[in-house]
């Protein structure tokens, strides 16, 4: 009996340790919100490869989405962020939903993807720079 009681003691704190922590937000939290590009010369050129990051929406070359609600999620390097996007150009057979992961890196580079695997790296383009979209 001792037995299986400290068993499931054991088995109670080791999952406790496992669950992360969660917030939502409404919105794109203000320190991501602005104009990346992978490089400075895209900032410059309004290249098609400029992301912009409002309170509630994602513009890409790729189309405009509307940001459903973003989750926080606390990890080692700082916090990661998955938002969930509804974006009026997506095929039929994708669906209107779509997740954007948001990984902040130094104070002015972030990387962005669909997915951990297709992660590119952004930096913040100048505010002096013209957006391509807004």
């Amino acid at each position: 009996m001792r037995v299986a009681s400290l068993l499931a003691v054991i088995v109670a704190l080791s999952s406790q340790a496992a669950v992360a922590d969660v917030k939502r937000h409404a919105s794109i939290p203000e320190p991501l919100r602005g104009s990346w590009a992978p490089s400075a010369d895209d900032c410059k050129n309004a290249d098609k490869s400029i992301v912009v990051l409002s309170a509630k929406a994602y513009t890409s070359s790729e189309g405009s989405c509307t940001v459903v609600w973003v989750s926080e999620t606390a990890s080692a390097r700082g916090p990661i962020y998955s938002a969930r996007l509804r974006c009026a150009n997506q095929q039929a057979k994708q669906g209107p939903d779509s997740n954007l992961i948001i990984r902040p890196g130094d104070a002015d580079q972030i990387s962005i993807g669909p997915n951990f695997s297709g992660l590119k790296s952004y930096q913040r383009c100048p505010a002096s720079e013209p957006a391509m979209r807004r």
